[in-house]
């Protein structure tokens, strides 16, 4: 589908779709317990609306849904496919570097379209959640990162260590429960 500039409703609902959560915020609660319940879209075979889980439980599962780093979510049909032979018509290509190209002034360096496009995760978690990664909640002096930990055994030593369920529940999967219910 294409739209035009001057067809504000589709944009606003082609903006709306891609802007929206994992889940609805109406189908997320808490009870008196602390717990969140999640509301089904759809009960159930065995009747079943809600489902109720602890917040870390609740947290790992919508962790979970979300794609790995450098993973490709978008697919390119047509001429925009990375090998279509006529991708290099239709998509702007970066300008050869030679002998005729000019050095950039020292003001073109710091314009936006020189900037690298990605910010750091510090800086959009301060920008999303105004948590403020940079800096020291009790000294308000200029916190770093000393690891990056990315061993699973590591990991689950980890908050083992400090409580929470290091692995989430294990799920049966979609055939095999579709035949159970049958």
């Amino acid at each position: 589908m294409r739209w035009g500039a001057d067809a504000r409703h589709a944009l606003e609902l082609l903006c709306r779709y891609i802007t929206r959560p994992a889940l609805a915020n109406e189908r997320v609660q808490c009870n008196a317990a602390g717990q969140v319940v999640l509301k089904l879209k759809t009960p159930r075979r065995d009747g079943t609306s809600h489902r109720v889980m602890s917040p870390l439980e609740f947290m790992q599962r919508l962790a979970a849904l979300v794609p790995r780093p450098r993973l490709h979510l978008i697919r390119f049909h047509g001429v925009l496919v990375p090998n279509a032979k006529l991708r290099a018509m239709v998509v702007p290509q970066e300008p050869v570097e030679g002998a005729e190209a000019a050095q950039p002034a020292a003001c073109e360096v710091n314009c936006a379209h020189r900037r690298p496009a990605r910010m750091t995760w510090a800086k959009l978690l301060k920008r999303v959640f105004a948590l403020d990664l940079e800096r020291c909640p009790n000294c308000g002096g200029e916190l770093k990162i000393i690891a990056a930990i990315l061993e699973a055994l590591v990991i689950e030593r980890f908050l083992t260590h400090l409580g929470p369920q290091a692995r989430a529940t294990p799920r049966a999967a979609a055939r095999e429960q579709a035949l159970q219910g049958a």
